[in-house]
């Protein structure tokens, strides 16, 4: 038993450097500011907190994640989200999706245990066919996916995402001009209000996009969606090189055929996995990506 759990229970629904705003059961929600020097919480994070002044609070305690995502620049990862219950990658037929943070994002999930979907949207644009061969190896690894088309056809995509999302924590992700936001203010009427109830409550009109955002869809608040500006690049560093392969099925699948357990798929005789790729049974750009990541994640940083 921790020495915190007589304090109430509130769920981190975005944070600005060592500031939190921290919903309370009750719905309202507060400035919060962690106890100490050290600023860990996260959106989608459970705290124990207690009141501080009129209308503040000090976070004293983190629960238990059931999950954590990370993204990562040059220099460092940092997580950002924790307790998500399933990732929706919103890709587009137009502009051109980057396959390189398509496959990192599903990493991430996969080695935080979330399950994916990606959505294809403006599929009522002349270049979908195109998409949907890109998507092919995605598809084939029976990654769930849908289509939709958020501005043509309002109604059609909403009826295809209320019953997906209903009673889930959600992450919406997706490169700029995707349908992003879009998507956002057709399920949640009131997501200007629930932005701007944060800023007024942070004194500050400013950073309202460049930061992760919960929003409730229902007045219940049983469903939600976490928003994270552009097309984060998902840390990762958290994940041994032996590990990568295991994360990416179409690599998973073959692994199990090479001469060497410890083989790493790069230059190894008897490798299940560059024989898969000569037969096309993994996709070349897939393998390529592979081979950067693992790069990345076996050169040392001094």
């Amino acid at each position: 038993m921790s020495r915190f759990d007589h304090l109430d229970i509130g769920l981190v629904v975005r944070g600005h450097g060592r500031h939190y705003i921290v919903e309370s059961q009750d719905g309202l929600r507060r400035v919060c500011h962690p106890r100490g020097k050290k600023s860990d919480c996260v959106v989608g994070d459970l705290v124990r907190w207690a009141p501080s002044g009129s209308d503040e609070g000090v976070v004293e305690a983190v629960e238990p994640r059931r999950n954590l995502l990370f993204r990562q620049d040059e220099w460092k990862t940092k997580s950002f989200a924790a307790n998500v219950d399933q990732l929706l990658i919103l890709v587009g037929v137009e502009p051109v999706f980057s396959e390189t943070q398509l496959c990192r994002a599903l990493i991430a999930a996969e080695a935080a245990g979330i399950s994916t979907t990606i959505a294809l949207n403006k599929i009522d644009l002349p270049g979908t066919a195109a998409a949907r061969e890109r998507l092919a190896p995605y598809r084939a690894m029976e990654l769930p996916m849908m289509e939709l088309a958020l501005t043509a056809d309002r109604e059609g995509s909403v009826a295809l995402l209320t019953p997906w999302l209903a009673g889930k924590k959600t992450f919406v992700m997706g490169p700029s001009g995707t349908g992003k936001s879009t998507l956002i203010n057709l399920l949640i009427p009131d997501a200007k209000a629930q932005v701007g109830e944060i800023s007024v409550a942070l004194n500050s009109g400013r950073h309202t996009t460049t930061t992760t955002q919960w929003y409730w869809v229902d007045a219940e608040r049983q469903t939600a969606l976490i928003d994270s500006p552009g097309f984060q690049e998902f840390g990762v560093k958290q994940v041994e090189p032996m590990q990568l392969p295991l994360l990416m099925p179409d690599l998973r699948k073959h692994a199990g055929n090479c001469r060497f357990y410890n083989c790493t798929h790069q230059h190894e005789p008897g490798c299940g996995v560059r024989d898969a790729v000569e037969a096309g049974l993994i996709s070349a750009s897939r393998y390529r990506i592979y081979g950067e990541i693992l790069a990345e994640l076996t050169t040392k940083r001094w």
